[in-house]
């Protein structure tokens, strides 16, 4: 078989095995949480963060579409303007992750449903990954 067409049978084999889910499975000798769970975790956070107006929406713009971004841009300005009107300080929010649920409904895309709690209030955060030019990014976020 001639180089070419053993890199192209390789690469093809590489393309059929390769299945995103794997990459959230957990090791079942461990309880540390897998890649994806962090991800999901740490994007959670960083969208509370915009919401309560202490970190630059433009931070997250890169893991998210366009549609997504949008929305979130308009909820941020929206939070921000009931934050002036009833005068209230921007303040920092730990939030603490209570759980991280993922499924996926087919290879390419994963859905997380995520319990946050901060200081005053627990909730819930739903969201749909998917795999765009070989990066996850978010194409579907409910903040509830």
């Amino acid at each position: 078989m001639p180089d070419a067409a053993r890199r192209r049978e390789i690469a093809r084999h590489e393309q059929h095995t390769e299945r995103f889910p794997i990459a959230f499975e957990k090791n079942p000798s461990s309880e540390s949480p897998s890649p994806i769970e962090v991800f999901v975790g740490n994007m959670v956070r960083g969208v509370l963060e915009v919401v309560a107006g202490v970190r630059d929406p433009e931070q997250l713009a890169r893991w998210m579409s366009e549609e997504v971004y949008r929305t979130l841009l308009t909820r941020t300005s929206l939070a921000a303007r009931a934050r002036s009107a009833r005068r209230v300080q921007v303040y920092r929010v730990m939030h603490e992750i209570r759980s991280v649920r993922l499924s996926s409904p087919r290879d390419g895309a994963i859905e997380a449903t995520v319990v946050v709690s901060g200081r005053m209030r627990t909730r819930a955060v739903a969201l749909r990954l998917e795999s765009i030019e070989r990066r996850w990014r978010i194409t579907a976020l409910s903040l509830l």
